[in-house]
């Protein structure tokens, strides 16, 4: 039986092998004078073998101009015999052959996500990325900072996801459709933080700190000196490398937000959920951000609350973190196994053993990298000078940082946010006070004890 390809036309044009069990049905027959007259099917066919051939010349050529390192399987064929690759390709940087974990510090402003976030930054086989979805934001607001719909927070919360789930896969290019000013060629100098992350400031990224790298984790004060603008194909190049990927974010409002990444089978999803007193995020804030908060500082000196407060300041930030909780604590499917709650408090009070928690939830083992870290930023009294380093800075006194807050808030302001909060602070374990001799009694804490158990499969 001859065997005779056939053009089909179905939702597209298909050309495929088809059985020829007549003579007749040859496409082309012999004519008078020598000539071979050839049917309509025939010409298909030889339209459809040659588009074939060209669409199969063009994938391998565009293959082999592609981008650098997109797996291990191009370094060890044509990129790696290349030598404009060969030092990306080189095996240092090639994927971890262990299972990727994706891991995501869920959080809200002034709540310690900073500091947190540094605990998993240590880690040599993380790629770290500080608060990328600054840049999604930032693309979705109007000049006052608000969001103009109700339309417009839905499409930020896709947004969000999407470049979420892009991270995750190491497609750092996809953040070039919201970083402004748009980069050049792949290359960037407004990245968010970049210095936050230890493997922003490494080797295949950056080749300048090499030295300073090799001798210690990199600094946040060299780090955007010696390095320069960001590459963002070699970020791509080092995510791969690492094994494993950690975004901190306090910009999605809920966990249930999360739903649909926890569901991608693409992803091995572990959520770390860092709660903290809301008293104590209320005095970070007033601090951090004076003229946000301006209101809140001259109820907090006079003793009068002025009529303009935005009480929604605050009220907000309770409403999202007890939606949050107790979405987690009720272990529905999509989150089990995938849910971790983090007091900040536990963390300051006992570092090292809440950091082996978290290690342990996230399936990694903790180096002694990290053990070093909590060691060198959890006993210090230096304060920086500059607004900036202070607004993120992790270095500190943690235990004495915890409660603090109990010294500058006025216990006017204390009460208002008590009455305003208080099924936030009874979920989570926090006291409530109820005298100004009671608020500044440090002997005595407003922690309680909990057990917040990780919801298991």
């Amino acid at each position: 039986m001859e065997q005779k390809r056939k053009c089909i036309k179905l939702n597209h044009i298909l050309c495929v092998f088809v059985p020829c069990r007549h003579r007749q049905c040859e496409g082309c027959r012999a004519r008078g004078g020598g000539r071979m007259e050839c049917s309509w099917k025939t010409v298909l066919l030889l339209v459809c073998a040659s588009l074939g051939v060209q669409y199969t010349a063009i994938r391998t050529l565009r293959d082999s101009l592609s981008g650098t390192c997109q797996g291990a399987y191009h370094c060890q064929t044509r990129h790696h015999r290349d030598s404009r690759w060969r030092a990306l390709c080189d095996d240092s940087w090639m994927p971890a052959e262990s299972p990727r974990k994706h891991i995501l510090l869920f959080a809200t402003t002034r709540s310690g996500s900073s500091f947190t976030g540094q605990l998993l930054n240590q880690h040599p086989g993380i790629f770290y990325v500080f608060e990328p979805l600054y840049h999604v934001q930032q693309a979705f607001t109007n000049s006052s900072g608000r969001l103009r719909r109700s339309f417009d927070r839905r499409a930020l919360l896709g947004a969000y996801r999407d470049l979420l789930l892009n991270l995750y896969t190491c497609d750092l290019h996809f953040m070039e459709s919201y970083i402004r000013p748009e980069p050049q060629e792949h290359v960037t100098s407004s990245f968010f933080r970049r210095s936050s992350s230890h493997a922003l400031c490494s080797p295949p990224v950056c080749l300048e700190g090499l030295d300073a790298a090799t001798s210690e984790p990199p600094d946040e004060t060299w780090c955007p000196k010696k390095c320069g603008p960001l590459n963002l194909t070699l970020a791509s190049v080092s995510c791969l490398a690492r094994g494993h990927v950690a975004i901190k974010t306090v910009r999605v409002p809920e966990v249930g937000d999360l739903r649909t990444l926890t569901e991608d089978p693409r992803l091995d999803l572990k959520i770390i959920h860092l709660v903290r007193d809301p008293r104590a995020i209320l005095a970070s804030r007033m601090m951090a951000f004076s003229d946000q908060f301006r209101a809140w500082k001259i109820w907090n000196a006079t003793g009068r609350q002025p009529r303009y407060v935005d009480l929604s300041q605050i009220t907000s930030t309770c409403k999202d973190m007890v939606a949050s909780a107790e979405t987690g604590l009720q272990r529905p499917v999509w989150l089990r196994g995938r849910y971790l709650l983090v007091r900040y408090e536990d963390l300051a009070f006992n570092p090292k053993v809440k950091a082996a928690e978290i290690y342990r939830f996230v399936g990694l083992e903790m180096e002694r990298r990290v053990q070093t870290w909590i060691t060198k930023n959890t006993n210090s009294n230096a304060l920086s000078p500059s607004e900036w380093n202070y607004r993120y800075s992790t270095t500190r006194d943690s235990r004495a940082t915890a409660e603090s807050w109990r010294l500058r808030l006025s216990f006017d302001i204390v009460r208002s946010v008590q009455n305003l909060c208080n099924d936030t602070l009874a979920l989570l374990g926090y006291r409530q006070v109820y005298s100004a001799a009671e608020l500044r009694n440090l002997s005595h804490s407003l922690v309680e004890h909990r057990t917040f158990q990780p919801a298991t499969r």
